[in-house]
């Protein structure tokens, strides 16, 4: 998609959006602001080789180099010390952002076996969406080569100026299937 169609169809949808929430300030409407992939390391936290890999996996399917998060506070019950690995993330915004979701909604959600679609009691109170994914296998990007080492992902839509109805109304007029309740 290029900017110029990216841009014809955010006009459209801000006009369809403030006629159904009766919003006529174009300011005051909701907007997607960034789109946040989070693995927990979990078990994995000490094999190196699984974090490097999880972090490879992460850089081909956002086109963007991962971080690795650390504790900031050890805690005795989940064996972890301070300073320990625990997570890798990544923040998309701009067009990356609107890249991975063009992928997110053509290609990774129709891979997923008896995907409905999108729950609309997934928003939390400040309408923003986590989907999660019990593996990476829906994601095209990484291939044949994920399906020996699996790991789970979580994917949050952070959108401003919204609650979960509005919210909800925004993504489905982005292209995103929402189930009907």
């Amino acid at each position: 998609m290029s900017k110029i169609d990216v841009k014809e169809k955010s006009t459209k949808i801000r006009v369809t959006l403030s006629e159904l929430l009766g919003i006529k300030n174009v300011n005051a409407l909701p907007k997607l602001k960034s789109v946040n992939l989070n693995v927990g390391l979990g078990q994995n936290k000490g094999n190196k080789d699984m974090v490097t890999y999880i972090v490879g996996a992460l850089g081909k399917i956002t086109g963007q180099k991962p971080v690795i998060t650390r504790a900031k506070k050890a805690i005795a019950g989940f064996k972890i010390r301070s300073g320990d690995e625990v997570g890798v993330r990544v923040t998309l915004r701009g067009n990356k952002m609107y890249d991975f979701i063009d992928r997110l909604i053509n290609v990774s959600l129709p891979r997923i076996r008896d995907f409905k679609g999108i729950n609309p009691k997934s928003f939390d109170q400040s309408g923003n969406l986590t989907i999660g994914f019990k593996d990476q296998v829906a994601f095209v990007e990484l291939g044949h080569d994920g399906l020996d080492k699996p790991f789970g992902v979580e994917v949050t839509f952070t959108i401003s100026n919204s609650n979960p109805s509005s919210s909800a109304q925004f993504l489905k007029e982005l292209g995103f299937p929402m189930k009907v309740s």
